[in-house]
């Protein structure tokens, strides 16, 4: 589809339910908001269509299975130039589960999962640092996570004229 796709006020109502709960039926969104669940079904396959919809997917607490440590680390290439290979070296660290290209003190900024502080200083010498072009790398751990959330959709407000 086209980057023109608009998304109206029924397709934001239906987002803004999954969002909040991605496993609601969508029999239960269509009763809710008072159309058909075939009606559900078609905004939901434009919606994932025009890529506005990127997948679903549940979320796991890594605490509970044995990971400890989050972290940030700023990267810093040698050359930009290097980007797309170090790109691709980072995307074979699982621990890796956010990169970022940036304007900035730094070229790249990572969020990392770790199991405890050895397993940390394991993937920063070992996995990262070792990767051709990183220059050097700066780590922030991260003691509480105090909000996570999605960009929250809202209406445009009429204009009263």
């Amino acid at each position: 589809m086209t980057q023109n796709f608009q998304i109206d006020k029924l397709d934001k109502q239906i987002l803004s339910m999954l969002m909040k709960d991605s496993t609601i039926p969508y029999t239960e969104i269509a009763k809710e908001l008072i159309v058909s669940a075939g009606t559900i079904h078609v905004r939901m396959k434009k919606l994932i269509d025009s890529g506005v919809v990127t997948g679903s997917h549940i979320e796991i607490n890594p605490n509970k299975i044995g990971y400890d440590i989050c972290a940030f680390l700023g990267i810093f290439l040698e050359k930009g130039s290097e980007y797309n290979e170090a790109v691709a070296r980072f995307k074979k660290i699982p621990e890796i589960v956010e990169l970022h290209y940036t304007t900035g003190t730094y070229s790249m900024f990572a969020k990392i999962i770790c199991k405890d502080t050895q397993h940390l200083r394991e993937v920063l010498n070992e996995n990262i640092q070792a990767i051709k072009g990183v220059q050097r790398t700066e780590t922030f751990i991260s003691l509480e996570q105090s909000i996570k959330r999605q960009v929250e959709i809202k209406e445009k407000k009429q204009l009263k004229k």
